[in-house]
């Protein structure tokens, strides 16, 4: 028997390498379609992270398999439609951002992730959020690529910029990364002499109180499930009777 899964994508740095590395593992599994939904802000962010262009490994095209982008499917979101016609059995937003849950709480959908929700809603299709805000408190989080303007020389020819395939690496000052041109190919980081460029460098985070009150009511709502990190989803599949 063959599952078919919607995974949403939000724009959200926070989990989305765990959450890659969870549905890259789900789509081995060949019991497992898997449909990808990225919201704008999604792509730009699966984008600056390295993640878009190896979105192919998890859903390769064909139906039910395919990559779906929120720019290329108009205001009326066609393909999130396939949820309310139950022939998913199961949608998981991972992570979802303390935009998309505060939306969902108050019952706006006007984003592909956001519709996609209210169209598993009407269709019984069980829901797995994994948030970014989960709770109060202070949290780890890791970042795209970034300079570190003390380690760096300002030096007056500079390999990372030359040899940046994106032009992402602009001369003010000091060299700076266009994040809306990156792609996340991390040469940069390699070529900088100085190792002033990093990716993934963690910096600590506050939850506000608000976007964790949200979390906490749509725990409430019929059929969704919120799960504390990404390495729960599994949890999900096991819930479907599939090992």
């Amino acid at each position: 028997m063959v599952f078919n899964i919607a995974w949403c994508i939000t724009g959200a740095g926070h989990f989305l390498l765990e959450s890659f590395e969870v549905f890259l593992k789900l789509a081995s599994n060949r019991q497992f379609k898997i449909t990808t939904f990225l919201s704008c802000a999604g792509e730009e962010v699966a984008r600056i992270y390295g993640v878009l262009d190896k979105l192919k490994q998890i859903s390769p095209g064909g139906y039910y398999q395919e990559i779906v982008l929120e720019r290329e499917q108009g205001k009326g979101f066609p393909k999130a439609g396939r949820l309310a016609r139950g022939t998913y059995a199961l949608l998981v937003i991972s992570p979802a951002t303390a935009n998309t849950v505060a939306k969902i709480a108050c019952g706006i959908a006007d984003t592909l992730v956001t519709s996609a929700f209210a169209q598993a809603q009407k269709g019984n299709v069980p829901v797995y959020i994994v948030p970014t805000d989960y709770k109060e408190g202070i949290v780890t989080t890791k970042l795209p690529v970034v300079i570190d303007y003390e380690a760096c020389r300002g030096c007056d020819t500079c390999p990372p910029l030359i040899k940046c395939s994106s032009n992402a690496i602009k001369m003010v000052g000091k060299p700076n990364i266009d994040l809306t041109l990156c792609r996340c190919c991390k040469i940069c980081v390699d070529l900088c002499p100085y190792g002033a460029i990093s990716f993934g460098k963690e910096v600590k985070t506050r939850v506000r109180k608000l976007d964790a009150e949200n979390v906490r009511k749509i725990m409430l709502f019929e059929g969704v499930k919120v799960l504390e990190k990404p390495s729960e989803i599994h949890d999900a599949i096991s819930s479907l009777g599939v090992s």
